[in-house]
């Protein structure tokens, strides 16, 4: 498994985290930051499942 993707798999967890810490608290802030992170994350793990496809793995 690819460096990227644990990393992106923690990003997008941690934006999730955020986003909902930010729907509690009605900090739209920081709900859009958990967003962001969590697409972040999402294309992160994918450049990681390309590169584990190149490596055929």
């Amino acid at each position: 498994m690819d460096k990227d993707r644990v990393e992106g798999s923690a990003t997008n967890i941690g934006g999730k985290i955020k986003e909902g810490a930010g729907k509690m608290t009605g900090d739209e802030k920081l709900k859009g930051e958990g967003i962001a992170d969590q697409v972040k994350g999402s294309i992160q793990n994918a450049v990681g499942s390309i590169k584990d496809a190149f490596k055929g793995k």
